[in-house]
């Protein structure tokens, strides 16, 4: 209970900021994405900002959010990440799954694990170990961001004040988003395998 006061404070500190306050939500991640998202499609229903403008802060503080990871990576290198990990939410096992990851199906896994949980978040680690040019990445989790963003602010605008219930309502088309990246994930995997043999 007292959690959840806290979260909600957050979210009306959040709010009086408008799509400000959106796009910070998701640079700091003290709470999941989905969350934010959820919480300002309920703006959006309730008039407070308008649908496109909550995207767009939701896809700028995403990408600022996983830049600051691809940094933290690529500048402090993997003990600085096992070090101070836990205070971004990323254990060492979300990391040996990520760079896992990242080593078996090569940059095209920072969109497609976006949509997967455990590594949705830590794939942007081992970019930046990998040094990863920086435009890629960018484009790559811009596009991944947005469907994201699209997704659960519709969400939350269409629970009104139920919004608290998205992740909930998702939960079972997850197997299915997680299907959909896999799928991606091979597709990009066997066009990269056909370029590098011609």
């Amino acid at each position: 209970m007292l959690l959840t006061n806290i979260i909600h404070q957050i979210l009306d500190f959040f709010a009086s900021l408008g799509y400000l306050g959106v796009a910070l939500g998701l640079m700091i991640e003290v709470i999941p994405s989905e969350i934010v998202l959820a919480y300002a499609g309920y703006l959006v229903a309730g008039g407070h900002i308008n649908f496109v403008g909550a995207v767009v802060a939701g896809v700028i503080g995403g990408t600022i959010a996983q830049l600051f990871l691809y940094w933290l990576g690529y500048f402090g290198g993997r003990p600085i990440i096992e070090k101070y990990g836990k205070y971004i939410l990323i254990n060492k096992h979300h990391l040996d799954l990520a760079e896992k990851w990242f080593s078996k199906y090569g940059v095209g896994v920072v969109f497609t694990a976006r949509f997967i949980p455990i590594v949705r978040h830590a794939i942007s680690i081992p970019a930046g170990l990998a040094k990863m040019p920086i435009g890629k990445f960018s484009l790559y989790t811009v596009i991944a961001i947005i469907p994201w963003s699209i997704l659960f602010v519709l969400i939350g605008e269409k629970l009104g004040k139920n919004w608290e219930t998205a992740k909930e309502v998702l939960t079972p088309y997850t197997p299915m988003i997680a299907v959909i990246a896999a799928a991606l994930l091979v597709v990009y995997f066997l066009i990269k395998k056909l370029v590098s043999k011609k």
